[in-house]
């Protein structure tokens, strides 16, 4: 059994701070004579054990802040606070020791900056985690919060939905999984949303992450050792139980489930950021102490060894020893091997040369060597076989195999406790229960009676023990498996591939033992709100390969890429005064945009949805109607397409006389205009003749002739039957409007 410590678990920076700082306070009221309270505002980590010292040592925890009095002091937990709490707290005579992390107080500054600038602020993080909560105090509390990849979909359809481009600025709680951070960004971009990105994800949290996941991957078992409130250890918990499928939650040594865990051949331990070093030692020595008291996989061999003969006086089966020839016949050998009980060595077990006989080749006194087959009971003899000595060279071949780590073939003979027994020829061995398949086994019963290659992982000759591994050689072909597909698949190749299951964001799709990522925007040329639209689990589909990152075990796929991008071969499907069906895919107060195929959409503007006046384009279509249009135009350099429906119909006899009465009504107006316009023009000149004549003007019957030009023009206007009526008015009273002389 074997444990192992992931690196950076336990006391980040910034808690090693908080609690340091505290410490120190505690001393320092010590000696000043212990006047006024220590008080930390909510609890200063979240490890109860901690805080439980802290309460003993005086220091009290509180929620409401308005509770220290002058003379007391009030820590600020490594979370921070919001600015309404330091504005809260000038002038109360409170002494405030801020132990806000470093990190922390660096995302205070940057979100208060980016608001004070007018930037709409995205926090990624729990909306319920203190560090978030003071983190949206600094934006006035009018932060987006997004914790969940559902929340960052829902988001995006409201901001699509209300169409304005907003100038965005995201930060991110710092023990977030940095998966979470991408998967959001990456939601974002699907809807329209590019913001300013602060990755301040915590360096160490990144470490303790990437450390746990590797260990993970490793490990028979994991513990994750930390505060149940603990965001970031619960984080660590989930990264673990992504990899490995035996990881426990512990929040200290009484919560482990030690007689479980007995049975794990490595176990993997990690920490969050608010676990003591001391519970991280105490969790890890009650797991060996235990381990230590069982010994199970030791334990479960020396039953295997010991079980077909208790008898601590008489050899074991398989055991080799030394003897006397006693009595020769022709049938057997009878060996003194000094115990209770005689040795018999059957002619059978015996390698005779032709010609040779028992009794030609042993006689009374010689010493001989054998292995020991069989125990017939209290009273019976032990049989011996000279063949079987021959197995020492398959000791040599399990000895070998372990120091080389070359692969043998065993048989499962039987099951017992804690594992199974292998007989590699002659020699049996011990396998585990956890290195019978690199899957979880609950029954070994399944696996008796097969044949299959192990890896020798540990070897004792001189006690006849050996133990083996089925889930080493598995673990190795597959990574062989895998490796040999990265090496035969390169950018740009087509391969066939299964569809497997789906996200929001995608399907994962098996191209031959690996999975890769088809984005739902690489899916289709079209907008797809889920991959379902188009795929079902287990279909086989051709995909692109886009791109690849062997170090980190992703693949990005595309089936759109596999059809030609629609625009570039529209002058080979369509041509203008072409009649197409569509389905309207999206209606604005302009028109109403119709999808030809998945990528190629043209707009219907609303002049060509029918013949006569629509003030309303949602009382004509709605989403997902199918209709039937007539191309009018395709600009293809700037990917426009524009479509009529009504040039696809017949007008009505009122639909004509609708559309007349509207292009009358339009002339009339156009002709009053310029009535008007004109009108205009004649009051200006009139102007101009009495500040030329300013002597020998009249004032007052300019501007009552001004006046009366106006409401000729505008009673013309208004009288006109038609435009033509309306042009001979204008001229009648421009004709007669007032000039110079």
């Amino acid at each position: 059994m074997e444990i192992i410590r992931a690196d950076y678990s336990g006391f980040c920076f910034g808690v090693k701070k908080a609690i340091s700082i505290t410490e120190e306070q505690i001393e320092k009221k010590k000696r000043e004579g212990g006047k006024g309270n220590i008080y930390t505002l909510g609890p200063l980590i979240h490890n109860a054990s901690v805080i439980e010292e802290l309460e003993e040592k005086g220091v009290k925890t509180i929620d409401d802040y308005t509770i220290p009095q002058p003379g007391d002091t009030l820590i600020i937990r490594s979370h921070g606070e919001p600015k309404s709490f330091y504005d809260a707290m000038e002038g109360r005579g409170v002494e405030l020791i801020d132990t806000t992390c470093p990190f922390v107080s660096k995302i205070h500054e940057l979100v208060g900056k980016a608001f004070q600038n007018n930037k709409e602020i995205i926090i990624v993080g729990d909306k319920d985690h203190q560090e978030v909560i003071a983190t949206n105090g600094w934006a006035d509390n009018k932060a987006i919060i997004l914790g969940t990849i559902e929340e960052a979909e829902a988001f995006g359809n409201q901001e699509m939905a209300q169409g304005q481009e907003k100038n965005y600025y995201l930060v991110c709680q710092t023990t977030i999984r940095k998966e979470l951070l991408e998967e959001i960004l990456l939601k974002l971009k699907e809807k329209g949303i590019l913001p300013e990105v602060e990755n301040t994800i915590c360096n160490a949290t990144t470490q303790r992450q990437d450390a746990c996941r590797e260990l993970a991957k490793k490990m028979d078992a994991m513990v994750i050792i930390g505060g149940k409130n603990s965001s970031n250890t619960r984080k660590l918990f989930e990264i673990a139980n992504k990899y490995c499928n035996n990881t426990f939650f512990a929040e200290n040594n009484s919560d482990l489930p030690l007689k479980e865990m007995s049975k794990y051949y490595k176990i993997g331990v990690a920490a969050g950021a608010s676990t003591p070093e001391s519970v991280i030692k105490e969790v890890i020595a009650s797991m060996s102490d235990t381990i230590n008291e069982t010994k199970l996989n030791e334990e479960t061999m020396e039953s295997f060894m010991d079980e077909i003969d208790a008898s601590l006086k008489l050899p074991r089966s398989g055991e080799i020893v030394d003897g006397k020839v006693f009595q020769v016949t022709d049938k057997e050998v009878i060996v003194d091997l000094g115990c209770k009980k005689d040795g018999i060595l059957p002619v059978e077990e015996v390698t005779l040369e032709e010609g040779e006989s028992l009794t030609s080749v042993f006689h009374p006194g010689d010493e001989i060597r054998a292995k020991v087959i069989k125990t017939d009971g209290d009273e019976g003899s032990i049989r011996l076989s000279k063949k079987k000595l021959e197995v020492g060279q398959h000791w040599d071949e399990i000895c070998e195999a372990h120091d080389d780590k070359s692969i043998i073939n065993v048989k499962v003979v039987r099951a017992v406790n804690g594992g199974v027994i292998a007989a590699y020829k002659e020699v049996t061995g011990f396998i585990p229960m956890s290195q019978l398949s690199n899957r979880y086994v609950e029954d070994a019963d399944e696996f008796i009676g097969e044949n299959f290659d192990v890896r020798v992982i540990r070897v004792d000759p001189k006690r006849n023990r050996a133990v083996f591994s089925h889930k080493v050689v598995l673990n190795d072909e597959k990574q062989k498996h895998i490796e040999g597909i990265w090496e035969n698949l390169n950018v740009d190749d087509v391969v066939e591939g299964t569809v497997m299951r789906f996200t929001n964001y995608g399907a994962f799709v098996d191209i031959g033992g690996i999975d890769g990522l088809l984005h739902i925007s690489e899916i289709s040329w079209g907008k797809l709100r889920h991959p379902q639209e188009v795929l079902n689990i287990g279909d086989k589909i051709a995909v692109k390969i886009l791109s690849m990152n062997q170090e980190k075990g992703k693949i990005s796929l595309g089936l759109k890429q596999i059809t030609p991008e629609p625009w570039t071969i529209i002058n080979d499907k369509y041509q203008v005064g072409e009649t197409i069906k569509g389905k309207v895919v999206q209606i604005k107060e302009y028109g109403a945009f119709v999808e030809l195929e998945p990528g190629l959409d043209g707009l219907v503007h609303i002049s060509e949805v029918a013949h006569k006046r629509v003030n309303d384009i949602n009382d004509e279509l709605k989403p997902g109607q199918e209709v039937e249009a007539k191309i009018l135009d395709i600009d293809v350099e700037r990917k426009r397409i524009s479509l009529s429906i009504k040039a696809c119909v017949e007008p009505t006899e009122e639909e004509l006389k609708a559309a007349a009465a509207e292009k009358e009504e339009a002339e009339v107006v156009e002709a009053s205009e310029e009535v008007v316009k004109e009108a205009s023009e004649v009051s200006e000149a009139t102007e101009e003749v009495k500040k030329d004549h300013d002597d020998d003007v009249d004032d007052d019957k300019v501007e009552e002739a001004i006046e009366e030009i106006a409401e000729a023009s505008e009673e013309a206007v208004e009288e006109a039957p038609t435009a033509e009526a309306a042009e001979e008015i204008a001229a009648q009273v421009i004709e007669e409007a007032p000039t110079e002389e």
